[in-house]
C-alpha cells in the first residue's frame, strides 16, 4: 500500500485471498466437479456419442441461437426503453420503471404459465393471430419470446446508469455543429453507449441459455423441434443417466464460455477506442 494512503479494507492480500477463495467455492469447485464428474464416467466415445445425438444437437441449436435472438432484440428495445426512462418525464414512469424488475422477482414457472396465458392459440393475444396461422406459443417462437422477457431486465439496468451520465450538452453541441439526429447517436451516444450495452446482451445470453422453467411451458417440447438442452438434461436426470447430463452439461459450460469470452473481449476493445478518442 503506497504511503500516506488508507483503506478501509484490510489489505490485498487478506482480501485478496477471501475473494479467491469465495470464488473457488461458489464457481470453480462446482465446475471442475461437473468436468471431472463427467470425465471419469465416459469414455471420450461415449462422451461424443451422448452429444451427438441428432436430438442434442437440435436442442443445442434451439438454446444457443433462441437466446442470441432473445439478448439481441433486448439490445434494440432495451436500449430504448431505458432511454424512454432515463431521458423523459410521465406520469407513471416510476411504475414502469419497477415493472422492469418484474421477470427478476418472478418465480419462472410463473413466469411460463402467464406467457402460456397471453400467446398461446386460445390466449388473449393469440387467439387474434392464430386465424392468420401465426403461432406463437409451442414452438421455437414461444421459446425465443420467453427468453426475451426474462433477459429484458439486464440490459435496461445496465443502460440506465450510463445514460444518467450523459451530458445532454454534448447532444446540444453536436446539433449547433451542425449534426443531424443520426449522426449525434452514431458518434457521441453510441461509442459511450456500446460497452454496457455490449455487457446487458452477454448477462441477457447467459441467463437465457440455461433457462428452464419460463421456457418448457411455453415451448411444447416437441423432440427436434422445441426442446432446449435444459430439457435434455433434466430428461437424463429423470432416466438417472448422470454421465450422460454432465456431458451435454459440459458441452454447455464449454460453448457458453467461449461466446461470452469473445462478447468480453469485444466490450474491452470498444473501451480501448473509447479511451482512444478521449485522450
Amino acid at each position: 500500500m503506497r504511503s500516506g494512503s488508507y483503506s478501509v479494507l484490510p489489505g490485498l492480500g487478506p482480501t485478496l485471498g477471501f475473494t479467491l477463495a469465495y470464488l473457488g467455492v461458489l464457481v470453480l469447485l462446482p465446475i471442475s466437479a461437473l468436468v471431472i464428474f463427467s470425465v471419469n464416467n465416459l469414455s471420450a466415445a461415449e462422451f461424443w456419442q451422448v452429444v451427438s445425438q441428432p436430438r442434442v444437437l437440435a436442442s443445442f441449436r434451439l438454446s444457443f441461437v433462441a437466446a442470441l435472438i432473445g439478448a439481441g432484440l433486448n439490445a434494440v428495445f432495451g436500449l430504448i426503453l431505458a432511454w424512454v426512462l432515463v431521458r423523459y418525464s410521465f406520469p407513471g414512469r416510476r411504475l414502469v420503471d419497477a415493472l422492469i424488475d418484474l421477470p427478476f422477482a418472478m418465480p419462472t414457472a410463473v413466469s411460463g404459465i402467464a406467457l402460456c396465458a397471453i400467446f398461446a392459440p386460445n390466449g388473449w393475444v393469440g387467439q387474434w393471430v392464430a386465424p392468420l396461422g401465426i403461432e406463437l406459443a409451442y414452438n421455437p417462437i414461444g421459446v425465443v419470446i420467453a427468453l426475451t422477457f426474462i433477459g429484458l431486465p439486464f440490459v435496461v439496468r445496465t443502460l440506465q446508469p450510463v445514460l444518467r451520465e450523459l451530458e445532454s450538452e454534448q447532444e446540444e453541441a453536436a446539433a449547433c455543429l451542425g449534426a443531424n439526429r443520426w449522426q449525434t447517436f452514431a458518434r457521441v451516444l453510441w461509442p459511450t453507449l456500446l460497452p454496457p450495452l455490449l455487457t446487458g446482451f452477454a448477462l441477457a445470453f447467459a441467463r437465457g441459455v440455461g433457462e428452464y422453467g419460463s421456457v418448457i411451458f411455453i415451448a411444447g417440447n416437441l423432440p427436434m423441434v422445441s426442446e432446449i438442452a435444459p430439457l435434455m438434461i433434466m430428461s437424463h436426470l429423470e432416466e438417472y443417466d448422470y454421465a450422460g447430463a454432465s456431458a451435454i452439461a459440459v458441452v454447455m459450460l464449454a460453448i457458453s464460455f467461449v461466446l461470452l469470452l469473445l462478447i468480453n473481449k469485444l466490450q474491452a476493445w470498444s473501451w480501448s477506442r473509447i479511451g482512444g478518442s478521449r485522450v
